[in-house]
């Protein structure tokens, strides 16, 4: 599943964007958007690095 970002908690830092891997994420209109969520490899960097917590990553159950 691709993160999703609250953006009524997003302050437009730019932290996932820059700690993204694969480019999930782009800043626009102040916000973090996900632009590329097929790349996403749920490395959870983008949860881990937001300080507001507004960004959840559903995780892929692998069998």
């Amino acid at each position: 599943m691709p993160p999703k970002v609250d953006h009524d908690k997003c302050i437009g830092c730019g932290a996932c964007v820059s700690v993204c891997p694969v480019g999930v994420f782009e800043l626009r209109e102040g916000k973090s958007h996900v632009v590329n969520p097929d790349k996403c490899t749920e490395c959870e960097q983008c949860v881990k690095n937001c300080p507001v917590s507004a960004i959840t990553l559903e995780k892929t159950k692998k069998e």
